[in-house]
């Protein structure tokens, strides 16, 4: 299997390898993280900080940003801009257990997580987390670096900016547009277009 380089080594880190390992295509060269001496949570090693990563694409030219996002997508677009730089391919990481219509399509560098659905016709960008049991209905676009958290419900033929952050459980009603960067709280039904850069908790 062709090696794979994580970079991050928290919680989220720890909810990718799960889908790695069960997915059975890349071996888990490592993990890159801040500090070298972090304790190791996900039983493979801490391989160097980011200041290692020119060194180490000698050894793997594949990496999956494995950082989480929920305010603000700009660690993981930086860290996607760095690696691209050095020439790191970002292979679509998807578990088994969650389904991709053959008419979709999803970017590099995206982790589908298990449960989720992206159905016929739907877009997701570049370096995007699709989390557990989220639903991506037909013909959604969804753009770079974006977030979409665990049960969230995306209805046919929504709109999404890049870098916006789509909290756990919520319902996006179809044809509703959200702009760039934008982040939608937990558990809430959108019913309205949202323009770009705007929080909305309530």
């Amino acid at each position: 299997m062709d090696k794979i380089l994580l970079i991050g080594a928290g919680g989220h880190a720890r909810s990718c390898v799960d889908v790695i390992e069960l997915q059975n295509k890349y071996k888990i060269m490592g993990l890159i993280d801040k500090d070298k001496n972090n304790s190791d949570e996900n039983s493979y090693p801490i391989v160097g900080t980011d200041m290692d990563l020119e060194k180490l694409r000698n050894e793997c030219d594949k990496a999956l940003i494995a950082i989480g996002q929920i305010k603000s997508p700009i660690i993981r677009i930086k860290l996607y801009e760095k690696l691209k730089k050095l020439n790191f391919y970002f292979p679509l990481i998807v578990s088994p257990k969650a389904y991709i219509s053959k008419r979709a399509e999803v970017g590099e560098g995206t982790i589908v997580m298990h449960g989720s659905v992206i159905n016929a016709n739907a877009k997701v960008g570049k370096n995007c987390i699709v989390n557990n049991k989220a639903l991506i209905e037909h013909d959604v676009n969804v753009g770079d670096n974006c977030h979409i958290a665990t049960g969230a419900i995306i209805n046919g033929k929504v709109s999404i900016g890049t870098g916006a952050f789509i909290g756990s459980g919520s319902v996006i009603i179809q044809n509703i547009s959200i702009g760039n960067n934008c982040v939608v709280g937990s558990g809430l039904v959108v019913k309205n277009n949202i323009l770009s850069n705007q929080l909305v908790n309530k």
